[in-house]
């Protein structure tokens, strides 16, 4: 059996994978989804990078999970990333959604030249938070009404330090098994701290053709994908 640890990228907590986590289940495999520390349920918690990886570490450990498959979409992909190093033999592999990966001495805002402007003033002005997203943000992703309107009513705003703090990975990603799940209608083309990660054989790369949020837009393809990558 494969224990599936599922984590959502900004601003969500362990809800957004509701719509995943039951064909996951009944495939026979164990599913924790987590809230990272300042986010929906633990909104509040001082929360800064470490801790993010902590979180997940933590979920892992003290659970005492083997066969490990770590998923991560977005930003949760750097804390995801740095945690797959740490859980050692427990791994069984990597699923980054759309997501960022970590780059030593790297931060969220720093792999993103062309809005670390927008994102810096938003936690400026919002108490070292991220503020959440309007509906009209979330158009063009393959989201229907319905769909933007769950993910606008259970965002909350985003601990800035975890998206401005960079990354420590313990060696280079590259040797890590990892799928890459990359939306299309989100941009065609890794991005270059994504695109090393995947060279090398422990690599795939798959291109759904949906937005950034495929856990809302279409879910019963993460779940496809997420069970393929554990060799269900």
């Amino acid at each position: 059996m494969t224990e599936f640890v599922l984590v959502a990228g900004v601003r969500l907590g362990s809800w957004a994978w509701d719509d995943v986590a039951p064909s996951l289940r009944a495939a026979g495999h164990g599913v924790h989804a987590v809230t990272l520390s300042g986010l929906a349920e633990k909104r509040g918690t001082p929360a800064g990078q470490e801790t993010h990886v902590r979180d997940i570490v933590d979920e892992v450990e003290r659970l005492d999970l083997r066969e490990v498959v770590l998923v991560g979409h977005s930003c949760a992909g750097i804390p995801v990333g740095q945690a797959a190093e740490r859980i050692g033999d427990r791994l069984a592999r990597v699923v980054f959604v759309d997501a960022n990966v970590p780059a030593d001495g790297e931060s969220f805002v720093s792999g993103r030249p062309d809005g670390r402007a927008m994102v810096e003033a938003s936690i400026s002005a919002n108490g070292g938070f991220w503020a959440p997203r309007t509906a009209p943000e979330y158009e063009g992703q393959d989201l229907d009404a319905v769909q933007t309107a769950r993910i606008v009513a259970g965002s909350t705003p985003h601990p800035g330090a975890t998206l401005t703090e960079p990354a420590v990975p313990a060696r280079p990603l590259g040797e890590l098994p990892a799928t890459y799940v990359k939306c299309l209608l989100d941009g065609a083309e890794p991005n270059p701290d994504v695109a090393k990660l995947l060279t090398g054989e422990r690599r795939r790369l798959v291109e759904p053709d949906t937005g950034h949020w495929p856990m809302f837009s279409r879910p019963a393809e993460p779940a496809e994908i997420i069970l393929e990558a554990a060799g269900s």
